[in-house]
């Protein structure tokens, strides 16, 4: 795919794509909690997963549910190049309805984006620590999000991508940060990935702010700010007095 390669390929760090989630389960262990069929080449257990990495969504077309690779960075089937991509990796809940980008997604291909936690940054002094956020219970943590299909006209391929939406925080993440991406509940898995329902205003309630999950904010070490580090290391919590102070950048959500 001439979708401009990984951004490993590039050598870009925190400071200029500022997302990071991790997803360690197999596509077998996925399709099993969502009731789905894995489709795909297994990824791997991956701890630092950035915009132009592909990751597993749920996608449901009729009454077939599937775990899928999909792109992360949103592709419209209309952008012009792959550059795009790059920039759409969130996708603001309250503007969905109004963006070219969005607006389409949100009425005929939505999906669900299952992480075993995210990554945020928060300041302390001069320095910005990074988090790592999950459920307390240890199951995936479910985003919504947006999938849409870019025909690369370099290869003559159907690229497909996809994108985290965001939303103000709930109480738990409040005083981390001023976004947060949206949770969707166990109750709400079949509504958001519903193909019959196209009207958004049925999906409003999804993005409210809810506590109904419960969520671990770890501090982390700052490897994840690189993202050529991969490893299990990245999402072991750590005693904040034991970081040395070191400036970093900002976090996903901003």
């Amino acid at each position: 795919m001439s979708i401009g390669g990984t951004i490993q390929d590039r050598g870009l760090d925190l400071p200029v794509v500022c997302g990071r989630f991790s997803q360690q389960r197999p596509a077998s262990e996925l399709a099993e909690i969502f009731a789905a069929e894995p489709l795909g080449d297994e990824l791997g257990p991956r701890f630092n997963v950035a915009p132009t990495d592909e990751a597993y969504v749920v996608v449901q077309r009729d009454e077939r549910r599937a775990i899928v690779p999909y792109r992360w960075g949103l592709l419209p089937h209309w952008a012009e190049n792959a550059k795009t991509a790059s920039r759409m990796f969130n996708a603001r809940a309250e503007t969905l309805t109004r963006s070219p980008a969005f607006a389409d997604a949100l009425r005929r291909k939505r999906c669900l984006v299952p992480v075993d936690g995210f990554y945020e940054w928060q300041r302390i002094g001069a320095r910005r620590q990074p988090y790592s956020i999950g459920r307390t219970d240890g199951r995936p943590l479910v985003l919504a999000g947006l999938w849409s299909g870019w025909r690369d006209p370099a290869v003559d391929r159907v690229v497909r991508t996809f994108t985290i939406i965001t939303s103000a925080p709930n109480a738990q993440m409040a005083g981390l940060h001023d976004r947060m991406p949206v949770v969707v509940p166990d109750d709400h898995w079949d509504l958001w990935l519903d193909p019959a329902l196209s009207d958004p205003a049925e999906l409003q309630g999804v993005f409210e702010p809810t506590d109904d999950v419960l969520l671990r904010i770890d501090p982390v070490r700052d490897l994840v700010n690189n993202v050529r580090n991969d490893g299990p290391e990245l999402v072991e919590p750590i005693e904040l007095a034991a970081i040395p102070p070191e400036p970093l950048a900002a976090g996903l959500f901003d």
